[in-house]
């Protein structure tokens, strides 16, 4: 993620011992005894690597709970986001000073079902898909980018952005996307400033499909 990132984002990357890690009180709480394995693991890696990614800002080590909506609570003053998928977990975080919000994402390399980009992809959204050039699965690289669109937008507005509410454009030599939100959702937000559109970096290697984006103060 770094390399998506501006230098005023710290991010912190999970190593191998990560996700079994130690949690705080706190997030310990709001984890709950009852996480299946899985939620167990990347909840963990997660939180440390929030840690990492915190003190890297010149933060001290302070808990990172979920809120009921199993967003992660930053301290005040700090904006961030967390991804994991298979095997791979992230955190970013920054000054509120410094910048509104950050957002970020990874997902495996692989195609989208039928039955899931139907549900991500606008028909205009697909029509731009049909002329991008061969290579990976533009699909998931949409889909990535809409998952770290609505991590920008919901921490702003606190409203839920469906996948048609966000107008998603990729391009393939620049290593970009730009996003544009509704007018409708735009409309019907309950804040006076929510963010109208907002531009990001993706990158496809390894095995994944990342992006991240970044929402600067005007």
């Amino acid at each position: 993620m770094r390399d998506l990132l501006p230098p005023a984002v710290a991010v912190a990357v999970a190593g191998p011992t990560d996700w079994s890690g130690e949690l705080l009180p706190a997030e310990r709480a709001a984890l709950g005894d009852r996480a299946v394995p899985s939620r167990r693991r990347d909840f963990t890696a997660g939180r440390v690597c929030a840690h990492r990614a915190l003190a890297a800002l010149g933060r001290p080590v302070t808990p990172v709970p979920a809120g009921a909506d199993r967003a992660p609570v930053w301290p005040a003053g700090v904006v961030g986001a967390i991804t994991h998928t298979d095997g791979y977990c992230a955190a970013a975080v920054a000054r509120a000073a410094d910048l509104r919000a950050v957002g970020i994402d990874a997902e495996r390399h692989r195609p989208l079902s039928a039955g899931v980009r139907r549900k991500v992809c606008r028909p205009d959204e697909e029509a731009d898909l049909a002329r991008l050039p061969a290579g990976p699965p533009w699909s998931t690289v949409l889909f990535s980018a809409k998952e770290t669109v609505y991590k920008v937008w919901y921490p702003l507005v606190g409203t839920w952005l469906g996948f048609p509410d966000a107008r998603v454009t990729l391009d393939p030599d620049a290593g970009t996307f730009h996003a544009e939100i509704s007018p409708a959702r735009l409309a019907a937000a309950p804040v006076s400033d929510p963010p109208s559109s907002m531009t990001g970096r993706f990158a496809v290697d390894d095995g994944l499909v990342r992006t991240a984006a970044v929402l600067a103060h005007r």
